[in-house]
């Protein structure tokens, strides 16, 4: 059985993490799975990107097993060469990277849906910054997105005591966008991430951009990087096609050049 099952709908990819056994724990074997699922979504034809989970979790984390294994790849290895370049990977895939969170995201898995562009839970899902319950710190981007979403005070208690976040307070937080039904999830997680693949995709990734910029930069700067942003923007053709389907009162047909 394949740990990363990966699905092309339309401009839509959706990489579903797959060891529902394992309540989709991370080993290395899904970990490069999945890098190289994002490394193939690079392809121009690919203009949204949608990450799940199969069975009752999104994902909870590191697999112990394998971290404790004298004959494993050790921490610093899982680390380096399994979760840095995913978020790395998420970060600059040039497309929006929606995590679709439809049950429990722990450690790592709370941080990899964090890292990525808009994340939505199902009503029963939580997050849960594991770490300190075994003994260690957060990784996978954790210590940088969590306190850039919810400040300071929220972050450091969450990361500290490990509560478990429900999805509700999540959204309410502002750590996440949506919470959907439980029932309507899948559906509803997939007619965003399948707008958003419909949208001016250039247009897409330099707000992406922005954002990331913005949590580094001084008011002068981002000020300048608007500028430039907006003059590659302008010299889209789905720019150009925005314009026209606004004067011809039509839905614009984005192609995402």
């Amino acid at each position: 059985m394949p740990t990363l099952i990966k699905e092309i709908k339309g401009a839509l990819a959706v990489l579903t993490l797959n060891r529902p056994d394992k309540y989709n724990a991370f080993n290395r074997e899904m970990a490069l799975a999945l890098q190289t699922a994002l490394d193939e979504c690079a392809d121009p034809s690919i203009r949204a990107v949608l990450i799940t989970g199969t069975g009752k979790a999104f994902c909870s984390g590191q697999d112990l097993a394998e971290a404790i294994d004298p004959n494993g790849p050790g921490m610093k290895k899982i680390l380096a060469e399994h979760y840095n370049p995913i978020v790395r990977k998420i970060v600059a895939l040039e497309k929006p990277v929606v995590a679709a969170v439809n049950g429990v995201a722990a450690g790592a898995g709370a941080n990899l849906a964090l890292c990525c562009d808009i994340t939505v839970a199902a009503e029963s899902a939580s997050f849960i910054q594991a770490f300190s319950k075994i003994g260690l710190v957060p990784d996978t981007g954790g210590s940088f997105f969590l306190p850039r979403l919810v400040g300071k005070q929220k972050a450091t208690a969450w990361m500290m005591l490990g509560d478990k976040i429900g999805a509700r307070e999540a959204e309410q937080q502002g750590m996440i966008y949506a919470v959907y039904p439980d029932a309507d999830f899948l559906t509803a997680a997939m007619n965003l991430a399948e707008q958003l693949s419909q949208m001016p995709t250039q247009a897409l990734a330099r707000i992406k951009k922005q954002v990331q910029l913005s949590a580094i930069q001084t008011l002068e700067q981002q000020l300048q990087t608007e500028d430039d942003l907006q003059q590659e923007a302008a010299a889209t053709l789905d720019f150009q096609e925005g314009v026209n389907a606004f004067l011809e009162k039509r839905n614009p047909r984005f192609t995402g050049k």
